[in-house]
């Protein structure tokens, strides 16, 4: 197990969508998100699991709606609002969500029930996070990876978790098996998860989705 857990020890998962997919990108696989919640039964007391994610509501499809609903039903707390479309400084339209204040205010909701947050995410902003419920005993393991090209993990947020986990030291466990074209049993995580999510852009502190639009 790459996670280190003590007896009976409270956990809570805070999984930054839109990084955490891109992180996974970088690295070249899908993240099965039953196989991740799976991870952890063994080892700890998950309290709650939190996936945060901005969706385009006008759309008439959005490709992050499957997935959404998957994992409402199947053990995860979903955080959503609305996208922003603004205009940048060349005149192009873009779709901008940010979930950093969601996050941060469930984990600070949290810190004082739960004994170890695990952060899915690589977002420097979250350091001072990280250092607060720190500060309240609250013991803090962030997952993303420094394998990728640039890295997706902010060095200072890295440091200041009390353990690091390499995203690519988990691939074997959470990494999507794509099922075949003429699999029947349409149970498995393999078949049932949709691939969904926004094309995101990154912007040097790789913390918002961007979506560039015609």
């Amino acid at each position: 197990m790459t996670f280190k857990f003590y007896k009976d020890e409270k956990v809570a998962l805070f999984i930054d969508g839109a990084n955490l997919y891109a992180a996974a990108r970088a690295l070249g696989f899908d993240i099965d998100y039953k196989r991740l919640l799976g991870i952890f039964g063994d080892d700890a007391r998950i309290i709650r699991a939190f996936y945060y994610t901005a969706l385009i509501e006008d759309q008439e499809y959005s490709p992050i709606r499957p997935l959404v609903d998957w994992l409402d039903y199947n053990g995860y707390t979903m955080v959503t609002k609305p996208t922003k479309e603004f205009t940048d400084n060349y005149g192009r339209r873009k779709i901008k969500g940010n979930m950093d204040i969601e996050l941060a205010i469930d984990v600070m909701e949290m810190a004082g029930i739960i004994d170890h947050v695990v952060l899915f995410s690589g977002d420097g902003d979250f350091r001072r996070l990280v250092e607060a419920v720190q500060r309240k005993g609250v013991r803090v393991t962030v997952v993303s990876t420094v394998k990728s090209s640039p890295p997706m993990v902010a060095d200072e947020l890295r440091r200041q978790a009390d353990h690091f986990v390499e995203l690519t030291s988990l691939s074997d466990q959470i990494a999507r098996k794509h099922s075949r074209p003429d699999s029947q049993d349409g149970g498995d995580m393999e078949a049932d998860q949709p691939d969904g999510m926004i094309d995101d852009d990154y912007d040097d502190d790789y913390d918002d989705p961007i979506v560039t639009t015609a």
